[in-house]
């Protein structure tokens, strides 16, 4: 299968475009989300072929910005044979090698959602999933499906973050990541770590992407998926280079 060419009929899928909202990313831009119909089935084939074109799930939708007059959001995929962690990243690596990672299917769990309650509290009291709840929670990060997965780190037995995944037949997605905000552990990067992780993990399952979600350059929130070289963008149905380097195998 071309991973840049999607091998399922999108056409014939049914679709559906939310009102104009607040977009949560450019302050004084009106956003549009276009969601896949909750009906049309979500098989892995039809979900394998959504991402290629740039849709993310949230729960049980699957969905892709689609606002008239704006381009912003370009989706980006870090291309794993060829990534090369940089000075920095390698540091990352060597200060959480005593992690342990242990992968879970993405149900719900009390400690979890625990470090995740304290996580949002910390870092996202002005977002949009302020505040947390057991119910909001379970629709955005819990679903009882095969290629949804959570990957766990902990030292010893604490638990430290979370990663949310899906395994497509194409790459790993990430969906989200939360860690316990404790000052003691900055110094760790948790969140740039899952991210390392993800791609280790794609590596050794020989998957050929990470995809990280949507990219908006004027948007802080979103510079460190810059951080990951090469990147590939979505340029309309083509995924695009953006620093191509030589081939490199993860250490």
């Amino acid at each position: 299968m071309s991973s840049n060419t999607p091998q399922h009929p999108v056409r014939d899928l049914r679709f559906f475009l939310t009102v104009p909202h607040a977009c949560s990313y450019l302050e004084g831009h009106e956003a549009t989300t276009l969601f896949l119909d909750p009906q049309e089935s979500h098989s892995q084939g039809v979900y394998d072929a959504l991402a290629l074109l740039g849709f993310r799930r949230s729960g049980r939708h699957l969905y892709r910005p689609h606002c008239e007059g704006c381009s912003a959001c370009l989706s980006v995929r870090i291309p794993v044979q060829d990534f090369q962690p940089s000075r920095s990243q390698r540091r990352i690596r060597r200060r959480n090698a005593d992690l342990r990672l242990i992968e879970r299917p993405a149900l719900f769990d009390a400690e979890h959602y625990a470090l995740y309650e304290r996580y949002i509290y910390a870092r996202h009291s002005d977002g949009d999933m302020f505040p947390p709840s057991h119910e909001q929670y379970r629709t955005f990060l819990t679903l009882d499906e095969h290629y949804s997965r959570l990957l766990e780190f902990r030292l010893d037995d604490r638990l430290l973050a979370v990663s949310a995944f899906d395994h497509l037949e194409h790459g790993l997605s990430a969906i989200y990541t939360f860690f316990d905000p404790a000052p003691q552990w900055d110094r760790r990067s948790l969140g740039a770590y899952a991210v390392l992780s993800l791609v280790k993990e794609a590596y050794r399952r020989d998957l050929p992407h990470v995809y990280l979600g949507y990219w908006i350059q004027n948007c802080r929130k979103m510079s460190y998926k810059e951080a990951y070289q090469p990147l590939e963008i979505l340029d309309g149905r083509h995924w695009r280079r953006t620093l191509p380097t030589e081939n490199a195998p993860l250490e």
